[in-house]
């Protein structure tokens, strides 16, 4: 038990996605700041432990559609994942939400003036993300998947020039902090994504869609910070 209340809340997350439901629940960021241990987050918010541990018990032995393993697929195929399908999710969701807000601002801006700032924190998150991934795809992703090449074929690796890997990815995850400190600002501007009672069709839907996009995201850089990051640190250095 005493194990488990050290261990970070990103790893029960990288064991066992369902566990994500729960610390959402309680409003603990596991993606971001994954790498605290459990008992220093619970103290901090005031949350019992062994509440929450009970909670994470039930929710990883549930009964349900298995939880993907992430952990076992080899990091080539895991950095091809995220790029094919959280990289693409971003780029086809970010135009047409910029639509959406862009009219929601024109339409129902003068009664609801927090659409402006919440149209200009999406406008932020969306241009830093477009960079964000642009970087990883032609920088860090094809370094991580030439390492994993050289291991497979036991040969010795050539050093990057930005060097370690670790340059790049403290980058990545200073850049992770940003989005998601800006998509908290934006879930405190639409009171968590909940519509006012006049909204439109469209209102709806591009609060769902906010939603989705936060949610995704949250699968995105995890999947970076806790899994793929780590993991090519201790690759790079077998390789090394």
């Amino acid at each position: 038990m005493n194990t488990l209340k050290e261990q970070e809340i990103g790893q029960f997350v990288a064991e066992d996605f369902r566990a994500a439901a729960v610390f959402s629940e309680y409003g603990i960021d596991f993606c971001c700041k994954g790498n605290r241990p459990l008992a220093t987050v619970c103290e901090k918010n005031g949350i019992a432990i062994d509440e929450i541990l009970e909670k994470l018990n039930i929710a990883v032995s549930k009964n349900v559609h298995p939880s993907i393993d992430y952990k076992s697929w080899p990091l080539d195929l895991l950095a091809t994942y995220i790029e094919k399908t959280h990289h693409k999710y971003v780029e086809t969701k970010i135009p047409v939400l910029l639509q959406f807000l862009a009219k929601l601002c024109k339409v129902h801006g003068e009664l609801h003036p927090e659409l402006f700032k919440i149209n200009e924190e999406f406008t932020k998150v969306a241009e830093e993300l477009l960079q964000h991934m642009q970087k990883e795809e032609k920088l860090l992703f094809p370094q991580i998947k030439k390492m994993a090449e050289r291991m497979e074929d036991n040969a010795p690796l050539e050093m990057a020039h930005f060097g370690t890997v670790q340059n790049p990815i403290s980058m990545m995850e200073h850049e992770h902090d940003s989005a998601g400190e800006i998509f908290r600002t934006i879930a405190r501007l639409t009171n968590n994504y909940t519509p006012p009672t006049d909204a439109c069709n469209t209102y709806k839907v591009t609060f769902s869609m906010l939603q989705e996009f936060e949610q995704d995201l949250h699968l995105h850089i995890h999947l970076e910070n806790n899994i793929l990051f780590p993991e090519a640190l201790k690759l790079e250095h077998k390789t090394a």
